[in-house]
């Protein structure tokens, strides 16, 4: 028999929807969707330059939101139902909690329905691999299937991230991600003109899903994916080091980043919730100083240099 999955649904008013988002997005580490359709038009002309929407579009309600957060068979959904209690309360955030069952088959198409291809920066446009796109204009097309691994470039971190690499990378420069997840990243620079890219993840089903993004991308003969702890399995130096992951493993990974950079790379840091940032730079500040730091939506991400 399938494994059974819990579908929690949280409905919040629309105002709320990035705010309850990041809160969503804590509780697990493979991902969220959420439907939003308050800015319905305004994305849909954006994103897809068109005016023409789906009649079922646009019946939908505009005053709410609905987050959709997935529990594994092997976890227990009322952990994340109480901390979603907890957070939204503190936050003074109108909630309603429904949860389901279902078939782990079903949440990924479910979730597949609203990602969408998303501009990023000024040179990426992150396409998932069913959707079909006519004229990606001048943008490199980052073609994605991210499975049940974080990193879509729907997220604030993700896309923060991304940004930064467009900025900070030179072409031929050797890239580290640290915490690869789905492989977005590391692609992400490959198309940019990285030389070789290096993903480690403790989560082999990440690795598995990255390796297979190289794949979807033609840079596979380039990038290696790695399974495993930091300081056991990645050797080298690198002239762009990326840790997209939560607070608490970006000050872990800190202490050991530095073994892994060349003289004169910039480490990028994101992930961070802005009343997490000054924990980190408490942690961080002996070793590495602020180049830029980039804040959306209560996310911060920062680029860093070692003093």
């Amino acid at each position: 028999m399938e494994p059974v999955w819990t579908e929690i649904k949280l409905e919040i008013p629309a105002e709320y929807a990035e705010t309850a988002g990041g809160i969503a997005n804590m509780t697990v580490p493979y991902g969220i969707y959420m439907e939003d359709y308050s800015h319905l038009e305004e994305e849909a002309m954006e994103i897809s330059h068109i005016d023409l929407i789906d009649e079922s579009l646009l019946e939908k309600d505009r005053s709410k939101a609905w987050i959709h957060i997935y529990i594994s068979p092997q976890e227990n959904p009322n952990e994340a139902i109480s901390f979603l209690r907890e957070r939204c309360e503190a936050e003074k955030i109108p909630y309603e909690i429904s949860c389901a069952s279902c078939a782990q088959e079903d949440w990924i198409n479910n979730w597949k329905k609203y990602f969408k291809p998303i501009p990023v920066g000024k040179r990426l446009l992150i396409r998932p691999l069913w959707e079909e796109i006519e004229d990606p204009g001048t943008r490199k097309v980052l073609n994605l299937e991210p499975g049940i691994a974080f990193g879509t470039g729907t997220h604030e971190t993700t896309r923060l991230c991304l940004e930064l690499i467009e900025k900070y990378l030179t072409p031929g420069i050797r890239f580290l991600d640290m915490g690869c997840g789905s492989g977005i990243l590391s692609v992400a620079a490959l198309l940019l003109g990285a030389e070789n890219a290096v993903g480690v993840d403790i989560d082999p089903l990440a690795v598995k899903t990255a390796v297979e993004n190289a794949k979807n991308n033609g840079v596979e003969d380039r990038f290696t994916g790695i399974c495993g702890n930091l300081t056991e399995k990645v050797t080298g130096k690198y002239q762009l080091v990326a840790a997209n992951i939560v607070a608490d493993v970006v000050i872990s990974l800190s202490q050991d980043a530095p073994k892994f950079m060349t003289q004169d790379a910039v480490y990028l840091v994101s992930g961070i919730i802005d009343t997490r940032e000054q924990d980190v730079l408490n942690t961080i500040s002996g070793s590495f100083q602020v180049l830029e730091r980039k804040e959306e939506k209560g996310w911060v991400a920062m680029a860093l240099k070692q003093r």
